[in-house]
């Protein structure tokens, strides 16, 4: 697949750093854009702007399959994107910023004007971002949710701690609820698919996958989460710690954010209704302590500084915050930020990926999520094998992966190796990235 990027940035590097294995990658960018960083992929680079003619035939538009304007500017992606979508026959994504971009170029859901517009996908990482956090908010504990089979079945993505009920236990000598099944577990940052011989150790990320009512009783049994959340601190009041409040005062949870820049406190006012907004710093250890942060059952970093959000993050843990999310905008301090004692660190620009990968990369197999930075994937896949009296255990697969959840029209079961399989029932799989490919081969014999 031919892929061009506009925008030699950070963000435009993750994206070749990503596909560039497996696609024909072009950047184009200004000559100071040619780093080392890019230097070291195997793309080409085109000095230019993204909405120039000349510069877009010289990167080959009329054979490319696919084209991401990721710069900087909102405006120049959106030029170029409609540029690109008349000189070939390719799919666009148009990453934006800006809040009144995102209102007309119809993002916001219901516009009748959606269908106006000659961009194919329109990207805006913070509203991913927040949607992120808030699954994690509303599941305690949880440092991944992912839903599927229409919100009957989940993904839940737990750490070990060292008060865990699960510490030094093999799988094999815990009883779980019926209906959940572990699929995945992260050591020293990587992932592995588990048997029952593997012993839980401290700060492992343990990948659960069943249905909402078994997980609900994993999390309130086994992680002592019978009290829901009921108040938040939101460090930060931009796009993300706005629309993240708004949606948290929906569900009644009581919120606090604290922001530095007097002209958005009083912005945020005027668009919250029961959020108490405070000014000032969330580095400011005074301040954290008069407003009695340690008293949030959850403290949201979000502002759009790395180091400031991780300054407040380890402040707020310092304080006696149990639960800490933080934003990070760099994909490289993830990791970091989890190492020194930050619960969840979540990047924007990673959940932006995943979208351009399972919706326009691998267009030939259902992705349904990724999980642990792309390490995991969970892929679904419809069975139509029609003959009669096959199991699950029949099924000799090539490579590691779990068939997870059966949906059946209406019906999702957790299977066993006895559970019989029907033509039309759809496979809901996790598997390494490294094998999705195998299993995807795997049952093209099985189409009839």
């Amino acid at each position: 697949m031919k892929i061009i990027i506009f925008g030699a940035n950070e963000l435009g590097c993750m994206i070749a750093t990503e596909f560039f294995e497996d696609n024909d990658i072009t950047i184009i960018g200004n000559e100071e854009g040619q780093t080392d960083a890019f230097s070291k992929l195997d793309i080409a680079y085109v000095v230019g702007h993204g909405s120039n003619i000349n510069v877009l035939d010289s990167a080959d538009i009329k054979n490319t399959d696919i084209f991401i304007a990721c710069t900087e500017n909102d405006e120049a992606n959106i030029v170029a994107c409609l540029t690109a979508k008349q000189m070939g026959r390719l799919k666009t994504v148009c990453f934006v910023s800006k809040t009144e971009n995102v209102d007309s170029l119809s993002l916001v859901r219901g516009s009748k004007y959606k269908n106006e517009l000659f961009i194919d996908y329109i990207l805006w990482p913070e509203e991913l971002l927040t949607q992120e956090i808030f699954r994690l908010i509303t599941v305690p504990q949880a440092i991944d949710v992912e839903n599927f089979a229409n919100g009957k079945a989940r993904l839940l993505e737990y750490r070990i701690g060292e008060s865990s009920i699960f510490l030094n236990k093999k799988l094999k000598d815990i009883s779980f609820p019926e209906e959940t099944l572990i699929v995945g577990i992260t050591r020293d940052n990587v992932l592995f698919i588990p048997d029952g011989e593997t012993e839980l150790l401290l700060n492992d990320k343990v990948i659960f996958m069943g249905s909402v009512y078994s997980l609900d009783i994993l999390a309130t049994k086994f992680f002592n989460d019978k009290n829901r959340v009921k108040n938040i601190t939101i460090i930060g009041g931009g796009n993300v710690g706005l629309i993240l409040a708004q949606n948290l005062e929906k569900i009644g949870i009581k919120i606090k954010i604290i922001e530095k820049d007097y002209k958005r406190c009083e912005e945020l006012t005027e668009n919250l209704k029961s959020t108490l907004v405070l000014h000032g710093d969330g580095t400011d250890v005074e301040l954290m302590k008069n407003e009695s942060i340690e008293d949030s059952d959850i403290v949201v970093s979000v502002t759009n500084s790395d180091e400031k959000n991780l300054l407040c993050s380890l402040l707020a843990k310092q304080l006696g915050v149990r639960r800490v999310i933080t934003r990070v905008s760099k994909n490289a301090n993830v990791h970091l930020f989890e190492k020194v004692g930050i619960d969840v660190a979540i990047s924007e620009n990673t959940a932006a990926i995943d979208v351009i990968e399972n919706h326009l990369i691998k267009t030939d197999i259902d992705i349904l999520a990724t999980v642990d930075m792309g390490q995991g994937e969970v892929i679904e896949i419809n069975f139509s094998h029609d003959i009669p009296n096959i199991k699950l255990k029949d099924l000799k697969l090539p490579c590691k992966a779990i068939i997870a959840i059966v949906q059946r029209r209406n019906k999702i079961i957790i299977p066993n190796g006895a559970t019989q399989l029907f033509f039309g029932d759809n496979l809901i799989i996790f598997t390494l990235k490294e094998n999705s490919d195998k299993i995807k081969e795997y049952f093209k014999r099985f189409k009839p």
